[in-house]
């Protein structure tokens, strides 16, 4: 049974969460809405940053919410120069979650906490400060395992092929780390947002490992949804991809697959920026399609929503992801998904809400993708149900609510030493 909102069942946890702002999207947004969303069933302390202070305490004074409280802290100011770029904010995220453990361990002293729980950075190859505060904890979900399959690494550019090298650098240094092996044996329960995340932490040491996605959308972000555009009579199929434009996005694969698939009257339109953009738009003139796709650049997510709202088709081509939003945002709004079976695109959507595709080489995706593309657009009444099936999962699963329920219900299972098997839902896949 999941805990209640009387004090009967509510323990007292201290959440850790570097990245933690309301109305935002990203680590942010995982920060924040995880946060608010699980004090429903306990007493939530969330230790941030201190730069987070202004932003929350104006949304709290807007809209309080019971049994969430704030510690703020930081690193001395002379150590700021490291958030600068992204390599800087993670050291500086590493180190703070060091600090913040000292901090974390005074108040437990102070207020007793039955559990500790990691929210972010979600990534695995890092320690987290909940791992040195004294009680049981949770950790994660956390993400990040997944890479691009080594049978796609010749479709990249230099440059996208190098910072895929560095990544995968970063990660087995962490991996090296024995702060984060020692996060991993410590945890009471580890959650991996794909299959080769929780691989991965396996590999750690974690005991119990269980697969949980690290994304989902609140009810009143669905509710910006802007309303259903419809087709013309006699229009086109429309497809749109959405994400920064870069090598493991797989747009590429996307377009080639786009310009095989030779649908008459369809259109691609492509949502975001970034340093594939020319490439691209090069390679949709070579492929001769360059006239039926278009590329938006970066959008406000009002206007991303209302690239959906005129769209029949969402097309995530991704060759590594941990879970992407805007794949739970079309499902939301009754799109049909056509992804790549991998990563975290592979656990939203299924058979019942869209058509996955096989990753084994280029020239196979290519093929099979635009296979996809012309099933899709031959049949309106696949695209409905298929569609609405994407909503009803979308609902159950991947809303911030039952998300929230479900980490809930680990957290008093982790702290009163309940049957471990229970630890995760139907949906979730345990060790």
């Amino acid at each position: 049974m999941y805990p209640t909102h009387d004090n009967a069942g509510r323990l007292k946890v201290l959440a850790f969460a570097y990245a933690c702002e309301p109305n935002k999207g990203s680590e942010p947004g995982v920060g924040w809405n995880l946060a608010r969303n699980i004090a429903k069933y306990h007493d939530v302390w969330v230790l941030t940053r201190s730069n987070n202070r202004t932003a929350i305490e104006q949304e709290l004074a807007k809209a309080p919410v019971e049994g969430l409280s704030f510690i703020y802290h930081d690193l001395p100011a002379w150590a700021s120069w490291w958030k600068r770029g992204p390599k800087g904010v993670q050291l500086y995220s590493y180190l703070w979650h060091l600090s913040a453990s000292r901090v974390g361990r005074k108040w437990h002293e102070r207020i007793g906490f039955d559990a500790a729980h990691h929210l972010t950075f979600v990534k695995y190859w890092a320690p987290s400060g909940a791992a040195f505060v004294g009680v049981p904890y949770l950790w994660g979900p956390v993400g990040g395992g997944d890479g691009i399959p080594p049978g796609f690494w010749q479709g990249l550019t230099p440059r996208a092929r190098f910072s895929e090298a560095m990544r995968l650098l970063a990660q087995r240094i962490g991996e090296a780390d024995p702060l984060t092996r020692r996060t991993a044996r410590g945890a009471a329960l580890a959650l991996g947002a794909t299959a080769h995340t929780c691989d991965r932490l396996r590999a750690l040491g974690a005991p119990l490992v269980s697969q949980k996605q690290v994304v989902a959308l609140s009810e009143d972000e669905i509710g910006d949804v802007p309303a259903r555009t419809v087709g013309a009579p006699g229009e086109g199929v429309r497809f749109v991809s959405v994400g920064r434009l870069e090598g493991w996005k797989g747009f590429h694969l996307a377009i080639t697959a786009f310009a095989r698939a030779r649908i008459p009257g369809a259109r691609y339109v492509i949502v975001g920026d970034g340093p594939e953009r020319e490439r691209l738009r090069g390679l949709a003139h070579e492929l001769g399609v360059s006239e039926w796709t278009s590329f938006t650049g970066p959008l406000a997510r009002s206007e991303v929503l209302r690239q959906l709202a005129w769209s029949d088709v969402l097309v995530q081509p991704s060759l590594h992801d941990s879970g992407g939003t805007v794949t739970l945002e079309a499902m939301a709004y009754g799109l049909p998904v056509i992804a790549l079976r991998l990563g975290g695109p592979a656990y939203q959507v299924t058979e019942d809400t869209g058509l996955l595709v096989g990753a084994s080489s280029e020239q196979q995706v290519v093929s099979d993708m635009a296979a996809a593309m012309r099933r899709l657009a031959a049949d309106p009444d696949l695209r409905r149900r298929l569609g609405e099936a994407g909503k009803e999962r979308r609902t159950r699963h991947f809303s911030w609510e039952s998300v929230a329920r479900e980490l809930a219900s680990a957290l008093s299972e982790i702290a009163t030493r309940a049957p471990r098997s229970s630890l995760v839902s139907s949906e979730g896949r345990r060790s």
